[in-house]
């Protein structure tokens, strides 16, 4: 089966195949530790897990490496520290914020039903590849030192007699239209407009590290430089796939570009460049100003995170996606169909057509056509395991239909109790005929938010959507 994907940096779809046979190598930026996620962080969780999941089942999970780092180095994080903790020394007040922060990201991810990566690497442990790096883009000419700064030269890399990309070739910007778009900072120093931070002295009390360039105050690391180190000491000078959201792609994609190329002579970084379009909510950009920031926990306090996870994969991942209340309550009526059908079926293979779809640059909205598809036409159990197979594949049916039924029942803050005896109530009134109270049973049910379903076997319940 033939794998395309759409490529940010050649700008088509391109057949896909890993630059290494024996082992496909992907990196996707993670979160900055300093505060909840929000629903918008969940989109590339989401979307790189399916392809996680697809590139495990194509090319097996001993030959797929995974690379999401966790950026523990950051101003938002010194500023989050500082308020929160003023009793404590900075540094120490830093590792309570990462370290708070990591755990509930985490925990929120897990829910949304994400395999964990391969590799976690934290910006604070690769220090010493950053001033590897640092030290190859001075002496390449391609980075100099100023006023105990190390900066990289845009202009450098453009006039360098090289096989080198073009700095801007991923965004498809001309300089001057990325100093027009771009929040320079202005600063004596700088020869260039352009030019950005690769390692800069820390103020009292901040991290600090030695410097590189023979710099003898200590710094700390630019942004940018901290994802080209960690792609590299697990992945490589070259890999196949760099993910991350599409507000991404400038500056901080263009620029780890530039300092991978320029610093081991490449004319790549990664083979492809595969970026999630914008969330919104409720038609409106997300903010808190508008008072429509939703963060994961707010959502899976009255969402499974298989719901959330669905919702989001009913738009295809380069699409803008307009996150809407309809649409997760028709998730989760989709799921709890799902759940009674297949959840408890064992056995099968992914459907073929599940498969394609994925196939053809992850396109989950004609997955879950098919799905639907399969879930309409199965008539044997056969049919039922490929459902159920193609379901768990992509991170679904994570747990029984018992349990997904008594979670929702919970969450809801139903008495099951009381429930329970009145349908008892219910079925001795049809045993004796006596349909008016049979239907008064059922409406009170119904206005208390339970459905209840008659069948040859008995009546079951379920709490309505």
């Amino acid at each position: 089966m033939e794998l395309r994907f759409y490529d940010t940096f050649s700008r088509d779809k391109r057949t896909f195949k890993p630059l290494d046979p024996n082992i496909v190598r992907m990196y996707v930026c993670g979160p900055t530790v300093y505060d909840f996620a929000h629903i918008g962080n969940a989109r590339p969780v989401i979307v790189f897990d399916v392809l996680f999941r697809l590139l495990r089942h194509l090319y097996g999970a001993d030959h797929v490496t995974y690379v999401r780092n966790i950026t523990d180095v950051d101003d938002k994080i010194n500023d989050r520290a500082c308020r929160d903790f003023p009793e404590l020394p900075l540094n120490e007040a830093i590792r309570k914020v990462t370290e708070i922060t990591d755990k509930q990201f985490h925990e929120d991810v897990d829910a949304l039903g994400a395999l964990r990566p391969t590799v976690e690497p934290r910006a604070t442990e690769h220090i010493a590849e950053m001033r590897v790096i640092i030290e190859k883009l001075v002496a390449g000419g391609f980075a100099y030192v100023a006023e105990d700064h190390v900066l990289f030269s845009p202009q450098a890399m453009n006039t360098a007699n090289t096989l080198l990309p073009r700095y801007g070739s991923l965004s498809n910007r001309s300089l001057d239209e990325m100093i027009a778009g771009a929040r320079v900072d202005v600063a004596p120093y700088k020869r260039d407009a352009t030019d950005f931070v690769l390692w800069k002295p820390s103020k009292p009390g901040e991290p600090s590290w030695p410097s590189p360039a023979g710099i003898k105050a200590e710094g700390r690391p630019g942004w940018h430089i901290e994802c080209s180190a960690m792609s590299w000491k697990h992945l490589g000078e070259q890999f196949d796939i760099h993910g991350g959201g599409i507000d991404l792609v400038f500056p901080h994609h263009e620029n780890e570009l530039a300092q991978s190329c320029c610093a081991f002579h490449e004319n790549r970084m990664a083979n492809f460049w595969m970026h999630n379009g914008f969330l919104q909510v409720e038609g409106e950009k997300m903010s808190k100003s508008l008072g429509n920031f939703i963060t994961i926990r707010d959502l899976l306090a009255d969402w499974p995170g298989e719901v959330l996870r669905l919702s989001m994969l009913k738009t295809h991942y380069r699409s803008p996606i307009d996150w809407t209340l309809k649409s997760v309550e028709e998730s989760a009526k989709t799921l709890d169909d799902w759940y009674r059908f297949a959840a408890d079926v064992r056995g099968g293979e992914p459907a073929g057509v599940v498969i394609e779809a994925l196939a053809d640059d992850l396109n989950t909205p004609q997955m879950i056509a098919a799905l639907h598809g399969l879930r309409n036409s199965a008539r044997s159990e056969a049919d039922r395991g490929a459902l159920a197979s193609s379901l768990r594949l992509i991170g679904f049916l994570g747990e029984s239909a018992e349990q997904w039924e008594s979670r929702k029942r919970s969450a809801s803050g139903i008495d099951v109790a009381k429930i329970e005896a009145l349908i008892a109530e219910r079925t001795a009134a049809r045993a004796r005929k006596d349909f008016g109270e049979s239907d008064r049973i059922r409406d009170e049910l119904a206005a208390i938010g339970v459905v209840i379903k008659d069948s040859k076997d008995g009546t079951t319940w379920e709490v309505a959507r």
